[in-house]
């Protein structure tokens, strides 16, 4: 019931074809690949081809829908009275240095 409320509404849908899984199961099988850090290919699904994950994955992730999925999450956060701005924790263990001078 919670990922019909605050996932589903948020990702695209293909209007011509229904998939073999529930979203709820495709959205779960790209969590786990993305948390465990596997590969595609040795994703442990026997329902479909693992392509088929990664197709829905990749749409969503060009299409925007994990970022509304996101700024969703902090609408209703605020909207609860429970997001708190005070503390934040940037992560800057990616950023490039360039020509390696370190800021």
């Amino acid at each position: 019931t919670e990922f019909n409320r605050f996932i589903k509404p948020y990702l695209s849908m293909s209007a011509r074809e229904k998939p073999h899984l529930s979203y709820f199961k495709i959205f779960n099988y790209i969590l786990f690949v993305l948390h465990t850090g596997i590969q595609w290919e040795n994703l442990p699904v026997k329902e479909v081809h693992f392509t088929n994950i990664y197709s829905h994955h990749n749409r969503w992730s060009k299409d925007g829908s994990y970022e509304k999925i996101f700024n969703g999450s902090l609408l209703f956060l605020s909207e609860e009275g429970i997001l708190n701005l005070s503390v934040l924790h940037g992560d800057g263990s990616n950023v490039v240095a360039k020509k390696g001078v370190r800021g």
